[in-house]
């Protein structure tokens, strides 16, 4: 089932999610300083250098790694008809075997939000883990205050599981989210052993 040496594409209607780039740095760079104020208070703090080419690059060969063992898919978020970065979706601890599961995280520049990208990226990345890799629930988790993404979630068919408590710390401080799933609908019930 592995991708090999053939690094995953996901293309929607208006969006291409790829694995990044070195060439992503700077428009990386870019679009989240044009958007610190808004990202902050739904993000851990992030380390001195997180913005460092030299992170950015480690970053980027982790991501390739992953994506080989399928245990990640770090995605830049790409507008085809200008190439313009507008953010990265991941969907992270992948796991097979009864699980069949896999966590996804996301964040887009100020400028493109509520515009439709993210729950068109979101698609995709179920199109992968449904059809592709053969999963049966993603998960996400938000703050319960952040209306955009619970609104977004439920949008693209994620459902409310409940709650957990101090589950991530953000914006410097352990954090209450909500929980959420979709699950795959052809596998409701008894599994083939």
């Amino acid at each position: 089932m592995g991708f090999g040496r053939k690094k995953p594409v996901l293309l929607s209607e208006r969006l291409e999610l790829r694995l990044p780039r070195r060439a992503d740095y700077i428009p990386w760079v870019t679009t989240r300083r044009a958007g610190v104020d808004f990202l902050q208070k739904w993000e851990p703090i992030r380390p001195r250098d997180y913005e460092a080419r030299g992170s950015f690059i480690a970053r980027m060969h982790w991501a390739h790694r992953a994506a080989r063992r399928q245990s990640a898919f770090p995605f830049m978020i790409i507008r085809r008809r200008d190439a313009r970065l507008l953010g990265a979706i991941t969907m992270d601890s992948v796991r097979f075997g009864p699980a069949r599961a896999g966590t996804l995280g996301y964040w887009i520049g100020e400028e493109f939000a509520r515009q439709g990208y993210m729950k068109e990226a979101i698609g995709a990345v179920m199109g992968l883990a449904f059809e592709q890799l053969d999963l049966s629930r993603i998960e996400a988790a938000c703050l319960p205050e952040n209306e955009a993404s619970r609104g977004l979630l439920e949008a693209c068919g994620f459902n409310l599981e409940g709650e957990a408590k101090s589950y991530l710390q953000i914006n410097g401080r352990w954090r209450t989210h909500v929980l959420y799933a979709n699950l795959r609908q052809d596998r409701q019930g008894q599994a083939d052993a």
